[in-house]
């Protein structure tokens, strides 16, 4: 059951979650906080479990359709009924974005672009993709002063050899925005298709494939969007859904009756995306969750629910500016996910007094990685910096 609490209740939505008291989890940009919603969703279907029996096929296909099309919403702008046709359940980024990298048709001299430091799901793919069709890897750095933007333009335009640009949508080491708008439409100008990997910003950030026309884009569910671990949505381009090519083979992406018949000559694909389906996602627990927390984020809304996790990495941030510190802020991060960057002398000491304070966070790449979700309230994150502060004057 969805709750109506306003956005702007910091006391009632900290409430909502099952966080352990004393305990502030910074750490979204990981793992997502769990709501109690989605932890009752998890233990009744844990408990109906002991008799599996009485879930049937129709059961778990309508709990699969439900998912299909609630996450179909989070990339399609402020939709509030999404095109479930064009979403696949898989179990990891990693998984998705091994499938792009298959379909694509790459050869060599061909290259795909990649952002320095980018994660590992949107990079080891092209690694091998590039390895098995001669292909190349353009990895694109800052210039002194650049934002991504500036820089994934700037290589674009040099080098017409590129033919994928696959990216997120914010950095997930400091949170720092790509404008996926001006990024894609340079690309369908240049001929290159786009993949993106939206899982540090889908269900935080805004999303809207029909702007930016990517041929495949992913989220895991386990950060912004609120579920478990080993369930993730696969966005594909209309032409995909048709010609594109699984990475595996199951009965659940096939007409189920046909499939179970075990005719010689497999059977027709199921509709849409519903090709590229994983085997093993009718996980009833999995399901249960993700339909609970999705639910809850569509009824905030994802744009105010961004502006209300800006309300609260803004107030770290004021605090930094008020004291000197503003050399410390990731400049242009995203409302829900930043960097703090201490000088290297500094940051023991900044982690320590997060720490003390109770603080849970990523140190990684010579930063600390700041992602509240609504459970921590405004006045938390002021308290959080001001503590950073002080220790930062301690030991100057």
């Amino acid at each position: 059951m969805t709750s109506t609490t306003t956005l702007n209740d910091d006391a009632r939505l900290a409430a909502m979650f099952a966080t352990p008291h004393g305990t502030l989890h910074l750490d979204s940009a990981a793992h997502g906080p769990r709501l109690r919603g989605v932890q009752a969703a998890a233990e009744a279907t844990l408990a109906e479990s002991i008799a599996p029996w009485r879930i049937g096929m129709q059961a778990w296909n309508d709990a699969i359709e439900r998912v299909r099309s609630l996450a179909a919403c989070f990339f399609e702008g402020d939709a509030f009924d999404g095109d479930g046709d064009g979403v696949a359940l898989v179990p990891s980024a990693g998984y998705a974005l091994s499938l792009a990298a298959r379909n694509l048709q790459l050869g060599a001299g061909d290259k795909v672009l990649v952002l320095a430091g980018q994660f590992p799901s949107n990079l080891l793919p092209w690694q091998q993709r590039c390895a098995e069709t001669g292909a190349s890897l353009v990895e694109v750095r800052r210039a002194p002063g650049q934002d991504w933007t500036g820089a994934v333009l700037a290589a674009l335009e040099a080098d017409p050899a590129i033919r994928v640009l696959a990216l997120p949508q914010a950095h997930w080491h400091d949170g720092a925005l790509l404008d996926l708008d001006r990024i894609s439409a340079q690309a369908r100008a240049c001929d290159a298709a786009l993949v993106l990997d939206l899982s540090q910003s889908l269900g935080a950030l805004p999303a809207d494939v029909s702007r930016w026309q990517p041929q495949f884009a992913v989220a895991v569910g386990h950060k912004w969007l609120l579920g478990s671990y080993g369930l993730a949505y696969l966005w594909v381009a209309p032409h995909w859904r048709e010609h594109g090519r699984p990475l595996e083979q199951n009965w659940f992406a096939r007409e189920h009756d046909a499939a179970m018949a075990s005719p010689l000559q497999p059977p027709a694909y199921r509709p849409g995306a519903r090709r590229f389906d994983a085997g093993g996602i009718a996980h009833a627990q999995k399901l249960a969750m993700a339909a609970v927390a999705l639910a809850q984020l569509q009824a905030w809304g994802v744009a105010g629910l961004s502006q209300a996790l800006g309300t609260r990495t803004a107030a770290f941030d004021a605090v930094l500016r008020e004291y000197g510190l503003e050399d410390w802020i990731t400049p242009g991060h995203a409302p829900h996910l930043l960097g703090l960057r201490p000088p290297p002398e500094r940051i023991d000491t900044a982690a320590q007094a997060l720490a003390a304070a109770g603080a849970v966070f990523t140190r990684r790449h010579g930063l600390l990685r700041i992602a509240p979700h609504l459970q921590v309230t405004v006045a938390q994150m002021r308290v959080l910096a001001e503590r950073v502060v002080a220790a930062a004057q301690k030991h100057p």
